[in-house]
């Protein structure tokens, strides 16, 4: 029982020393809080005199109020580096990517004025070319073509050093270009219809090789011949084209209308006359078969029949005249404008 009791009054007595501990360290706070809020609250007084008036400044504070202020001027000064930190950073960055787009223009204005002095000796060289073409068809189209004075005659401005209110060398060279291709547009035009005239002049006037693909040759030529019947020479009213066979197709040598469709057995056997304007007419004889009509309207290059031997003929060919009104004309002074042409074909 001894025991018992010894070891409760020890109990006890730790107790008792852990509530005596609580409550000092309680005290001791509660004492620090009463001396800081006696600090905070303490109230001081600064006096300004000034030398030059009688009046007397008093600024009362305490210190709570003086370091509230404290803070706060701290944190300002902190908030205002931090803006300008990010701020300086904002700006580098924009300065760093103004500085890498400026080098790429640079780059790219560089290209530019290597590809204008490209684009300007190939325009040379085009001035050049249209230059001769124009003389070539005539001089009212070419002088049309010269420029006036400062007009983009690119002869104006291959040699210039200076330029007109600080524009840069290279847009008032592409300025002056385009002056001159403007003024170059309507003698190109000019040529076009030139052309286009030209190439319906060919079609219908006999100017192709009259065998499909220029296919064949010359067996028997225009004019003076020995005729190979009779063996006595004789005036040949055209000339007669071979390829050894029979039933290569033969074609309009140019636009016309067929006006006649006809066999003559000791003649031209099956022939075929095609009108043409400008008083042509063409003879295709010999045919082994006719596929147009009498009347039917033909486009140059249109298959009218095939090569045959019909007729008074020694073989298969196509016996080829051409007609200026009533006289007859040597047909190879006409196919021999596209025979090379067709023949490449």
């Amino acid at each position: 029982m001894a025991s018992i009791h010894e070891y409760k009054r020890f109990e006890n007595s730790i107790v008792q020393k852990v509530k005596n501990l609580i409550l000092f360290i309680a005290k001791g706070i509660l004492r620090c809080i009463t001396v800081l809020f006696q600090v905070f609250t303490r109230r001081y007084t600064i006096v300004l005199v000034p030398h030059s008036a009688q009046k007397v400044y008093n600024l009362h504070f305490t210190f709570a109020s003086f370091f509230c202020s404290i803070l706060v001027l701290a944190g300002g000064v902190a908030g205002v580096f931090f803006w300008y930190g990010t701020s300086y950073n904002t700006t580098k960055g924009s300065f760093t990517s103004k500085d890498n787009r400026l080098q790429d223009t640079q780059a790219s204005l560089d290209q530019l004025r290597d590809e204008t002095a490209l684009l300007l000796r190939e325009a040379k060289g085009f001035e050049t070319a249209l230059s001769g073409t124009l003389s070539s068809l005539g001089s009212d189209i070419a002088g049309r073509n010269n420029p006036t004075p400062g007009g983009g005659d690119l002869s104006s401005f291959f040699d210039i050093t200076e330029t007109p209110d600080g524009i840069l060398h290279e847009v008032y060279d592409v300025r002056q270009l385009t002056g001159y291709l403007s003024s170059a547009v309507e003698p190109v035009k000019e040529i076009g219809t030139l052309l286009n005239s030209q190439s319906a002049l060919f079609t219908e006037i006999p100017s192709i090789w009259p065998i499909k693909g220029g296919l064949g040759h010359i067996s028997m030529f225009f004019g003076q011949n020995e005729n190979p019947f009779t063996g006595q020479y004789y005036i040949h009213k055209g000339i007669d084209l071979s390829t050894y066979r029979q039933g290569d197709p033969i074609v309009a040598t140019a636009d016309g209308q067929v006006v006649t469709v006809d066999y003559e057995h000791s003649g031209f056997g099956n022939n075929v006359i095609i009108k043409h304007k400008h008083g042509f007419y063409t003879r295709y004889a010999h045919l082994l078969t006719i596929r147009v009509k009498t009347g039917q309207r033909v486009q140059q290059g249109e298959v009218i029949g095939y090569i045959g031997n019909t007729g008074l003929s020694t073989g298969p060919h196509l016996h080829y005249e051409v007609h200026i009104g009533s006289d007859v004309v040597d047909p190879y002074k006409y196919i021999n404008i596209r025979s090379n042409l067709s023949r490449s074909h």
